[in-house]
Formats: C-alpha cells, structure tokens, sequence
C-alpha cells in the first residue's frame, strides 16, 4: 500500500495535461480575482480558436492522410534533395503566404510531422507572418513605401537568416530530434525517408490505414487544439492589461539602445500586424526612430507570446531557443538596416 501511495503522483503527473491544467489554472484565477474578465477572454479565445479553425482543419487533414497513406514518406524525400534551394523558396514563400504568427502553427506542425527537414520549416515559419499582399498595401497606406519595401525584404532575409542558420546548426549535429516528445518522430526527414512504405491514395478503404487516419488527426486536432487555447487566452489578458500603447511609447529616442530595446520587448510582446502600423507610424511621427519601429513591426510579428508557445509546445528546447535568438538578431539586425538606410 505504502508503494502505491508514493507512485501516485507520478502516475497522476504523468496523466495530467500542462496546456489543459494551465487553461484551467487561469480560467479559476481569473474567476476569483477578476470575474469581469472571464466572460470577454472566453470570447476572444472563442473568437481567435474560430478564426483559425480553416488552416487547423486544413493541417490536420492534410498531415493525417500524409500519415495515413504513405504520403509522407514522399514528401519528406522531396525535401532531402537541395537544402539550400529549399530554404530559398520557403523564405520567398513564407513572405507571400497570408499566415499571421498563430495561424501558420498549424500548418508549420503538418510539415514537421511529415518529416520535412527542420532548416526550410524554419524559414517559412519566420518569413510567413511578417509580411502578405493586404499587409504590404496596408504597410504603404499607413507608413510608406519605404517602411513597405523594406518590411518585404526583411520578411525574406528573416527567413533566410533562421533557415540557413539552422542549416549550419543541423549540420554540426544540432536538432537531431527537433519535434517534442509526443508530436511526432519527423527529424530531419529521417524517419519518414527511412519508412519506405507503399503508398495508398486512398488509406480509408483499409481498416489499418483508416484506423491511422482517424488517430492520427484527432490526435493532432487535440495537440494544436489545446496548446493555442492556451495562447490566445494569454493573449487576451496581455491585451488588456499591457496596452500596446504603453509598450511602443517607450521606445522613443535615436541611435542603436532604442532598436535593440525595440526588438527585445517586441519578441514577447504581442501587437497584431495589422493594428499596429497605424501606432508604429504615429510613434515615428513623435520621434520614434525608424529602426526601432521596424524592429519592433518584426520581432512582434515573428514571435508574439501566443505564437512562442506553440512553438514551444511543438518543439524541444534547443530549436525553440533558436526560433528565438533568430527572432531577436534578425530583428535586430533588419531594424538597425533600416535605420540606418533612412
């Protein structure tokens, strides 16, 4: 009796969900201490969770009949040939794609789980939410061509910059296993290239591959479910307790101290693209330099906190630590450019 008292919680720990403890830690705080916000981020959550319901059903479907079918396999070894030409394409892609920071979650899941090497994934994932068509003529209206031509540029050499940098990396033995246990088992294309399984473009007149089909993406459905639940509830407190406002008007000033402070409160700090060219803009007009509103348009718009979550939800340690640091020197770096060009 005395053993099974002691295992208990390590069974128990073992049974319970971070994201859904979590969720739920925060749902029974807010209760108690501020019953006026329960009901508005129970909205939002609802709110953002259906804004992008169409690229989660989308992702799901499309990694669990890659699974299901054997698809995978030949994705994956469509992306093992050149590396370099692959992250290229997914930078250039990435900046035309309409993907905000959370909505490209999805489909960065579906990818990974394919087996698709980790260095093009992490081009596309920098590069997709920075810029889009409607962005860039937005970006024109609200703060020029110049703002708009460069923040195109930068959504490209963002990606290039995390792509090939992770490239370097992998190379020297880094992100061997890049998906967090449980996610899948892509790295690097290795699993799914060494599966050399017959491919069934139509897995559900099998029962095994329709029993893989039905798990695979109820499994992936509660995973990302789950986790960006989690992210837009946070994002629904930190936009009405940390203004936007407040944030951005303190980073005023010249030189290279506000672009660098720019790019560090801009990673964890959420401001959705489009509401804030019309800030960023008012700011420069007050005397904050270009620099530091580039840098802050791009380390916001690559990794809000809702966005880094999942990101971390999806990956081990050392590559959500390099999305990260990607972030912060690309940022850094494009914004400092900017400035300097200006």
């Amino acid at each position: 009796m005395t053993a099974r008292v002691r295992a208990l919680p390590a069974r128990l720990g073992r049974h319970i969900d971070p994201a859904a403890a979590l969720f739920l830690a925060i749902l029974a705080a807010l209760a108690v201490f501020a019953p006026d916000r329960l009901g508005p981020s129970l909205g939002f959550t609802g709110d953002s969770l259906w804004g992008v319901a169409p690229f989660l059903a989308i992702s799901v479907a499309l990694a669990a009949y890659a699974r299901a079918s054997g698809a995978d396999a030949m994705i994956a070894r469509a992306f093992a040939g050149s590396l370099p030409a692959m992250i290229v394409v997914a930078a250039l892609f990435g900046a035309l794609s309409p993907f905000c920071s959370c909505g490209v979650i999805p489909v960065i899941a579906a990818l990974l789980a394919m087996g698709v090497p980790l260095a093009p994934v992490m081009a596309f994932w920098l590069s997709s939410p920075l810029m889009d068509p409607s962005m860039f003529v937005l970006t024109i209206g609200t703060l020029g061509m110049d703002f708009a031509l460069w923040k195109t540029v930068a959504a490209v050499a963002m990606g290039l910059i995390g792509g090939f940098g992770t490239l370097a990396m992998t190379a020297h033995g880094a992100f061997a296993q890049p998906l967090a246990a449980g996610v899948g088992d892509g790295g690097c294309a290795a699993a799914s290239i060494r599966q050399q399984r017959a491919v069934d473009w139509r897995p559900w007149r099998d029962p095994a591959r329709r029993g893989r089909l039905l798990s695979t993406g109820s499994e992936t459905l509660v995973f990302l479910g789950k986790w960006l639940a989690l992210a837009y509830l946070l994002e629904s407190l930190m936009l009405a307790w940390i203004p936007a406002e407040r944030v951005a008007a303190g980073l005023g000033g010249d030189g290279i101290g506000p672009v660098l402070l720019a790019t560090v409160v801009g990673v964890p700090a959420y401001l959705n693209g489009y509401a804030a060219l019309p800030l960023v803009g008012g700011l420069v007009e007050q005397g904050m330099s270009p620099g530091a509103g580039m840098a802050f348009l791009l380390a916001g718009g690559v990794s809000s906190v809702p966005a880094a979550i999942a990101v971390f939800a999806l990956t081990r340690l050392p590559v959500f630590l390099a999305y990260l640091g990607f972030a912060l020197v690309g940022s850094a770096a494009l914004g400092l450019a900017f400035g300097a060009l200006s």
